[in-house]
């Protein structure tokens, strides 16, 4: 049986309102992705962290993701929300331009991710414990070779003390595969 929220007494001492703006000096660029593309330049995913927090767990975020930019077939350690405010990107065989929302329960998995021409700009939240895990890195090897593109090593993130990196986790591969 679930607690009644109306027995919680309102407001919460110490809970304040916080307003974030895409220039807030708080709220750095981190560059978490990087590739070589087939002609030689580099391509990035950044984001802007907005809100990260421990207890409850919850992450949400800009992302940008240069033209062509491709992630790894994945999902999250929570659910997670994704709605594509500007450009467009393919999700496996799904193309899913400006004004789409995406959303990816717990246990699911999407992509590779890969940007359009124009590139993608996101707004995301994890509702849990945001880092991700891969699934079928075959997958993500063969789109790799189609666009000629080779993954960089992954840039430092300046990720909170109270979480690790999992960026290069891998599920285990399913029984029979």
């Amino acid at each position: 049986m679930s607690e009644d929220p109306t027995n919680v007494p309102l407001p919460i001492p110490g809970k304040e309102v916080r307003f974030r703006h895409m220039d807030d000096p708080d709220v750095p660029w981190q560059m978490v992705r990087a590739q070589q593309n087939a002609d030689g330049s580099t391509s990035h995913v950044r984001e802007k962290w907005f809100a990260f927090s421990p207890d409850p767990q919850y992450l949400s975020f800009y992302a940008e993701y240069d033209p062509g930019m491709m992630v790894r077939r994945h999902g999250h350690f929570s659910p997670h929300v994704v709605f594509i405010i500007d450009g467009g990107l393919w999700f496996g065989d799904r193309w899913c331009p400006k004004g789409t929302h995406v959303e990816l329960p717990f246990g699911a998995a999407f992509g590779p991710i890969r940007a359009g021409d124009e590139g993608a700009k996101l707004f995301e939240v994890m509702m849990g414990d945001p880092r991700s895990w891969g699934d079928q890195p075959e997958v993500y090897e063969a789109a790799l070779e189609e666009h000629g593109v080779t993954p960089l090593p992954d840039p430092p993130i300046d990720f909170p003390d109270w979480l690790s990196d999992l960026r290069a986790h891998w599920a285990p591969a399913a029984e029979g595969d």
